[in-house]
């Protein structure tokens, strides 16, 4: 179940995104979903009149509006002030209609290793989070969505799961033994690829294109591409590797 859903400041269809966020806050019940807008993402919260309960980024790219959200206390470090690589955090009190929240508000150097949605990232897994989806990391740019295809390792080398989100697309990471269910898929394709070395011994039951112990190269991604659910239930088994799995809709 996810507990942690960040919004970053590339491309939201948001009928999508608030459908997306009100599902799972159902799921969550009284646990609640940890909301985090890494930088730009805070405009897509203050148009929605919702709530986050951390901003995290240097802040450079937001509108006025969203600079004024922040409300910088007087005496905090300037970015140029922060240390490389540092940060500078306080809190503010934010009502929007009936809800009352306070707010972290966490600011980076601009001047960093990381990119805002990472230390968005870093900062959930670092104070808790196990399931954790991103939305807005994915648009017109390729290199982004392939830097961002290296959250899911980095995730799961910290012991997490991360999800890519977006209308029309779930990208994760998955382990061998998985059991999909095909009453509670998104959309209608399944396609896997191996991320960072080849996949061995790939097996994959329950699938119209079924596999039998494949050595998965990136060579073979037309192999595994567009594969759908054909029984109620589908595994994915295999030896070695890291395996993307990309699941969508037309």
């Amino acid at each position: 179940m996810i507990d942690t859903v960040i919004v970053s400041g590339g491309d939201i269809q948001s009928d999508f995104a608030l459908d997306f966020l009100k599902k799972n806050a159902e799921k969550a019940g009284k646990e609640k979903v940890r909301l985090i807008a890494a930088d730009r993402g805070l405009e897509f919260f203050l148009e929605q009149q919702i709530l986050p309960d951390v901003v995290i980024g240097d802040f450079d790219s937001l509108s006025e509006e969203g600079k004024e959200f922040l409300e910088v206390p007087a005496g905090i470090k300037t970015n140029s002030e922060i240390p490389y690589g540092g940060m500078t955090n306080w809190k503010v009190q934010k009502q929007t209609g009936e809800e009352k929240k306070e707010v972290e508000i966490i600011r980076l150097r601009p001047e960093k290793d990381d990119s805002d949605t990472q230390s968005a990232m870093n900062y959930a897994i670092r104070t808790g989070a196990k399931e954790i989806a991103i939305l807005g990391v994915t648009g017109k740019r390729v290199d982004h969505l392939m830097a961002n295809f290296g959250l899911l390792v980095l995730a799961q080398k910290q012991g997490a799961s991360v999800t890519l989100v977006d209308s029309y697309n779930y990208m994760k990471l998955v382990s061998s033994g998985t059991v999909l269910r095909k009453s509670e898929q998104f959309g209608k394709y399944v396609s896997f690829f191996q991320l960072g070395g080849d996949v061995t011994g790939l097996t994959l039951e329950g699938f119209k294109y079924p596999l039998s112990n494949y050595h998965l190269t990136v060579a073979d991604s037309g192999l595994t591409v567009s594969n759908e659910i054909s029984s109620e239930f589908a595994k994915i088994i295999y030896d070695k590797g890291t395996l993307l799995m990309i699941m969508s809709r037309d």
